[in-house]
């Protein structure tokens, strides 16, 4: 990951107007100090809201370019996210950013099982553009992602090729990886 490389986060929570600091943003924190891998993080608490932060970065964001991982946490399973108690398909989602995350990873924390079949994870892929989708097979309420999630993206800042980044973190994490069940499809 070149220096102006970034990570754009989007957390969904119950309300935008309490917000505290979060797991994720202290991890995200650590990265830029511990690793210097720079983040944006905004919050949301609808679908309009998830939907209007990425097109600000979409749009109005000129580094676009530089962010190669965009992370979402955001609750639900399978195909589906949950915002707001309402539920949205990936296959909505994707249509709703119709080529617009070429070359994007898009990686799902825990607080989502990603469960997609292969014809699933395909057309997320061919429709936005993104060149890998990943996250976990299992939420395991008890422990978060953060952590995992924090070593794959630091995986990045030496290394582009997915496979060898997958295998890194296998050959460091396998214990977690497997109880979490690690996902990335591409």
């Amino acid at each position: 990951m070149d220096e102006d490389t970034f990570i754009f986060c989007l957390e969904a929570v119950d309300d935008i107007g309490s917000e505290t600091n979060s797991e994720t943003l202290i991890n995200l924190e650590k990265l830029a100090l511990g690793q210097g891998i720079n983040s944006i993080y905004k919050s949301c608490d609808s679908i309009e809201g998830l939907e209007e932060s990425l097109n600000q970065l979409l749009y109005n964001d000129h580094n676009f370019k530089s962010y190669e991982i965009i992370y979402l946490i955001v609750k639900g399973e399978g195909d589906n996210i949950c915002i707001a108690d309402y539920y949205y398909s990936l296959q909505e989602i994707a249509e709703l950013f119709e080529g617009k995350m070429t070359g994007k990873i898009v990686h799902f924390a825990n607080e989502k099982v990603l469960d997609l079949s292969a014809e699933e994870a395909q057309y997320f892929l061919d429709v936005t553009g993104a060149r890998a989708i990943s996250g976990y097979g299992s939420d395991f309420n008890t422990i978060t992602s953060s952590n995992l999630d924090r070593i794959f993206f630091s995986l990045f800042a030496d290394n582009d090729n997915l496979t060898a980044i997958v295998e890194e973190l296998l050959e460091r994490q396998y214990a977690l990886c497997k109880l979490l069940d690690f996902r990335l499809y591409h």
